[in-house]
């Protein structure tokens, strides 16, 4: 791992080149490029990974007293479709500057019309229905099968659903995301038959980024914002790109307020099995 720049705040003027990386950031947050401005007084590191670099410039700042580091999923300008989008090169860029809790705030459609645009959920069940996605950092040097019936962390979840009740955000409390490739959204028989195995929500980004930051031992929690019902929930035009982005784009700053009150109540030691994932497996590689 190397940071081969690190830019400040105020400007864009390089900073100094760094071989090796220190502890910058203790929870990690991936989502939109609306995220950005929590982050009030930042730096942002260029960094590099064994797996290419992360999807844009890693900004670093405080929240709270809490370290907390930012990876644009997208890029900046958006620039990454879901499927193009550099999943082990963001999971790995932050772990190796400290991260061990990740909140991934992300917008996903409904499966069900009980939950209307606008919805809050915190799923806790994730179904893979993406191809030829790379899925694990172990490809080569022996199996590392790491376990992964619980996807997300259930302290993660507990206090983000916390959090969002007290600030008045009814949540979700459960359910199960489904993940397409995309970029297209679903045809109508599809999103039929997705609703028909009991999924209640459906995205585009949620895997493989769980299963490797649970390969990286992560703490991962996924605060889904529902912007849309899919195209087989109820008759219509479907789903539009506008749409989603609109509606997205008016939650964007509740989104953040709540993102930043879960990050204020994480707790400094992990008191959850995420640490454990790996604990008897036989890793055919170093980890940051």
């Amino acid at each position: 791992m190397r940071v081969t720049r690190c830019i400040s705040s105020a400007g864009t003027r390089p900073g100094r080149y760094i071989d090796r990386v220190s502890d910058l950031a203790d929870i990690g947050v991936i989502g939109g490029s609306g995220f950005y401005e929590f982050l009030e007084s930042r730096d942002e590191f260029e960094l590099e990974t064994p797996y290419g670099r992360p999807s844009d410039l890693v900004a670093v700042g405080k929240i709270g007293g809490k370290r907390v580091a930012f990876v644009p999923r997208h890029g900046r300008d958006h620039r990454f479709p879901p499927h193009k989008i550099p999943y082990r090169a963001n999971l790995w860029a932050l772990r190796s500057i400290g991260v061990r809790q990740v909140l991934a705030p992300n917008a996903v459609g409904s499966l069900t019309p009980s939950y209307g645009p606008g919805t809050l959920a915190v799923p806790d069940q994730l179904v893979n229905r993406t191809t030829g996605r790379t899925q694990t950092f172990y490809e080569a040097g022996g199996a590392v099968h790491v376990q992964f019936a619980d996807p997300y962390c259930p302290v993660g979840r507990a206090r983000a659903i916390r959090a969002a009740q007290a600030t008045g955000w009814e949540p979700v409390t459960s359910g199960t995301l489904v993940v397409i490739d995309g970029p297209r959204f679903s045809t109508r028989a599809e999103s039929r038959w997705y609703a028909a195995q009991g999924w209640t929500l459906i995205g585009m980004t949620g895997h493989p980024e769980a299963v490797l930051a649970r390969e990286l031992a992560l703490c991962y929690t996924s605060i889904a914002l529902v912007t849309d019902t899919d195209a087989g929930v109820e008759e219509g035009d479907g789903v539009t790109q506008d749409e989603v982005f609109r509606v997205f784009a008016a939650n964007t700053a509740r989104l953040r307020e709540l993102v930043i009150r879960v990050i204020e109540e994480l707790p400094p030691e992990r008191d959850c099995p995420c640490p454990h994932a790996l604990d008897g497996l036989k890793l055919p590689l170093a980890l940051p």
